[in-house]
C-alpha cells in the first residue's frame, strides 16, 4: 500500500466531504480516504499496482472538484 495526499478544491460542506470520500471508496485498490473539509485535501491509501493517483484525482474531478 501507497499513501497520497491530494489538494481539493471547491468542497464547502460535509456533503461535499462524503462525496469526495464515497468516489474514492468506490475505486478497485483504494483501501481507506480519509477527506479533510478544513485542510481541503484528502489523505488516500490505495495499492499502486490497480490504481493510480491519475485516475484518483479523475474521479474527484468527475464528482465535480478540482484535485491536484
Amino acid at each position: 500500500m501507497e499513501s497520497a495526499t491530494i489538494k481539493i478544491a471547491g468542497m464547502t460542506c460535509m456533503g461535499c466531504v462524503r462525496s469526495v470520500t464515497n468516489v474514492l471508496q468506490a475505486l478497485p485498490g483504494v483501501s481507506r480516504a480519509d477527506v479533510s473539509l478544513k485542510h481541503g485535501e484528502a489523505r488516500v491509501e490505495y495499492d499502486p499496482a490497480t490504481v493510480s493517483t491519475i485516475a484518483l484525482k479523475a474521479v474527484i474531478m468527475k464528482a465535480g472538484f478540482e484535485a491536484n
